[in-house]
């Protein structure tokens, strides 16, 4: 029992919560046979308009994601939020990726595939319509929605 409490510790302290998004096995041909580490994608956010993406190698998974979460957090995009969804839509296109975000009416929710649901999640948004385009790598995608987030401008109030 209690060694299930000490498992679900998704936010740490610092009020980040962190999500793998793809884990991938690497094996290297070295003399004396082949040496296996592993290279994962964490998704990194606070609810609240920040998020970052890292990735993390390392011989064992979880080193991997402590790598990867610790790049994350260095690197942080402040994403502008127009309530509870993105001011404009965006289409971004990054290496083979392609993503189309646009906004969506309060309620509706999100409305994405994996790598980007990942991605809007952790950087809060929860009313959003989402398409990816081109290819199905989800390292991709999650970097061409960093991007997509990254190009948004917070809309300007018309003074009279």
């Amino acid at each position: 029992m209690k060694d299930k409490l000490t498992k679900k510790e998704e936010t740490p302290q610092d009020g980040f919560e962190e999500r793998v998004v793809q884990i991938s096995r690497v094996a290297k041909k070295r003399a004396g046979g082949s040496r296996i580490s592993f290279s994962v994608v964490v998704v990194v956010g606070n609810k609240m308009g920040k998020v970052g993406v890292g990735l993390g190698k390392a011989p064992s998974v979880a080193q991997a994601v402590t790598k990867g979460a610790a790049y994350a957090k260095k690197h942080l995009v402040e994403v502008p939020l127009t309530n509870t969804t993105i001011p404009h839509s965006i289409r971004v296109k990054k290496g083979a990726a392609k993503v189309l975000l646009k906004p969506a009416p309060p309620g509706s929710g999100i409305i994405a595939g994996g790598p980007i649901r990942a991605v809007v999640e952790a950087a809060g948004i929860t009313d959003i319509s989402a398409k990816i385009l081109g290819t199905k790598n989800q390292a991709s995608n999650v970097y061409a929605t960093l991007e997509a987030l990254r190009k948004l401008r917070p809309l300007r109030r018309k003074e009279k």
